[in-house]
């Protein structure tokens, strides 16, 4: 029952460099024979919890961006100032309590992603939910580890964020752990 769940949107970030890969902009590099952000929205839309909004953050190649049938926001910050910048246009952009952050290059995230860290964003009262995973440790164990761009957060952050980076702040943990 989702009927208690406050509505959410979610904010596909295509906002980076793609430095790692040459330059490219990744959320236009194909999977399957389908560009990974379009892949990723239609994946967005057959979640358990879908959102009732979606929007993307990107700074070059918008109109291709746009072409997906989604609002295209560009950082409000300059010089690709990282996934905080992204963040921080979408909160500004978000009209629903919740915004849901995630990367456009994963194809396959999970389809109960978003009623995943909605229940624990309730669950525990707090101000902002992350993904975490298992990962191998150097001992051969295994640990969690977080991953920081798959976020649910309260939109009412916009102004911790917007002080946060107005002040130089760069780093998702150094934000995070404000909260």
């Amino acid at each position: 029952n989702h009927t208690d769940s406050p509505a959410i949107t979610a904010l596909l970030l295509a906002g980076g460099r793609g430095s790692r890969m040459g330059g490219v902009d990744k959320g236009l590099q194909n999977f399957g024979g389908v560009p990974l952000a379009l892949r990723a929205l239609l994946r967005l839309g057959e979640q358990s919890l879908p959102p009732a909004e979606v929007m993307i953050n990107a700074n070059r190649n918008l109109a291709a961006y746009e072409a997906f049938g989604a609002p295209v926001w560009p950082d409000t910050l300059p010089d690709y100032a990282g996934p905080l910048a992204g963040f921080l246009t979408g909160l500004a952009h978000c009209e629903t309590p919740l915004l849901l952050t995630l990367p456009c290059d994963v194809p396959n995230f999970p389809l109960s992603l978003c009623e995943r860290l909605a229940h624990a964003l309730q669950a525990q009262e707090a101000e902002l939910a992350m993904v975490a995973a298992p990962e191998a440790d150097a001992d051969g164990g295994t640990r969690m580890r977080t991953q920081p761009v798959y976020f649910l957060l309260r939109a009412t952050l916009l102004e911790s964020l917007a002080r946060f980076t107005q002040g130089g702040g760069r780093k998702i943990d150094a934000w995070t752990a404000q909260h």
